[in-house]
């Protein structure tokens, strides 16, 4: 059956607020933006994809500015391809030649990067609405709690999942991620990441290869020609991947392929230390504005991508975004794990332990 394009879908199922949402908003199904505030530090996140879509707060000078890239209307998020500020799922990444099995049976995925899936299909978990269940935009924790009800063959995906996500700024300065998935009546791989692009700089300002990177990560995965992991897991000592001292985003960026016709990292790093702890991940500090970023978070993984594929893209306040214009940091469990049982598995079974992933951003200035 033909179906109408997105942005018509979103004209006619949709209310869109610009300007935010009271608390008895909650559990209505319209698409808004909603902003958490404490101090001088605001963030804003959408229905639609479980979106980020601002973080505003200072510099060493006092004068703020939007670190994360995206759009000024919703209607380009629904239309827009790369994943700006979204919750991607149900399986993040890349899973090779979009099939795997589970408990003997071959489940077929829809493909959208060649010949694989990625983000959880053609229309995975940020092309979709989520329900805002609580709301709260100031107080000591602001806090948007959204809902997502996947049902059973989405995208391929086996099973009924309820997913719940919250954004909470819960210090000065700092926001918390928590995510959470229940499995109803079938196993399924669940693996959940939040894709924002962060420029500490400002979004708009230019590329980001100055910025100093850190990961906590000695070992990484090695892909194939089609960032498909080759089961390999490798030391980071020696190569262009390893970030384990600060060192400058641009230093090594030209000695990794960040894809078949591209240079620059699209990597999945092995975090250190236990995988199920919350630990820390990686620093991110921009020399000129003198704004930092901490990351820690309890996944096996981070993809850590320098915006390779980034090319002409409107932004907001009409900035156009370029390449290296962003950096995201993806923790998550490894990709393609449902095709190599040597990765931590990432298989979630009914009347079994729910999903579970935090994140925590830590800012300063």
């Amino acid at each position: 059956m033909a179906r109408a394009p997105l942005h018509l879908l979103l004209a006619a199922l949709c209310v869109v607020s610009f300007a935010g949402a009271g608390a008895n908003a909650a559990g209505r199904k319209m698409v808004g933006v909603y902003e958490l505030s404490k101090g001088d530090f605001s963030v804003k996140v959408t229905n639609w994809g479980a979106t980020v879509t601002s973080v505003v707060f200072p510099d060493s000078k006092g004068n703020l500015g939007d670190v994360v890239l995206g759009y000024d209307t919703i209607a380009e998020y629904v239309n827009g391809s790369s994943y700006f500020g979204a919750l991607v799922g149900r399986v993040a990444n890349r899973v090779a030649n979009a099939r795997f099995v589970l408990d003997g049976k071959v489940h077929h995925l829809y493909t959208n990067d060649g010949k694989n899936a990625l983000h959880g299909g053609r229309r995975g978990f940020s092309k979709v609405i989520w329900t805002v269940k609580e709301y709260v935009s100031g107080g000591d924790t602001p806090h948007i709690t959204l809902y997502y009800h996947s049902f059973d063959g989405e995208q391929g995906f086996p099973g009924n999942l309820d997913v719940y996500v919250t954004y909470e700024l819960s210090s000065p300065y700092v926001l918390s991620v928590r995510m959470n998935a229940t499995a109803l009546d079938k196993a399924t791989p669940v693996n959940l990441a939040q894709h924002t692009y962060w420029n500490l700089g400002g979004q708009g300002s230019g590329d980001v290869l100055g910025n100093t990177i850190q990961l906590f990560a000695s070992r990484y995965t090695p892909v194939d020609s089609t960032l498909i992991p080759t089961g390999q897991l490798a030391p980071v000592a020696g190569t262009p991947y390893d970030l384990r001292a600060p060192t400058a985003v641009g230093a090594h960026i030209h000695q990794v392929s960040g894809g078949s016709t591209v240079y620059g990292y699209d990597m999945n790093y092995a975090v250190d230390g236990d995988e199920h702890a919350l630990r820390k991940v990686a620093a991110v500090r921009d020399g000129a504005s003198g704004r930092g970023l901490e990351l820690w978070a309890d996944q096996p993984g981070v993809q850590f991508y320098t915006g390779n594929f980034l090319k002409d893209i409107k932004g907001k306040g009409g900035k156009v975004n370029e390449q290296y214009g962003a950096l995201c940091l993806e923790t998550q469990g490894f990709p393609d794990a449902v095709n190599h049982p040597d990765f931590p598995s990432q298989i979630v079974r009914p009347g079994q332990a729910a999903y579970k992933h935090d994140m925590v951003f830590k800012f300063s200035f």
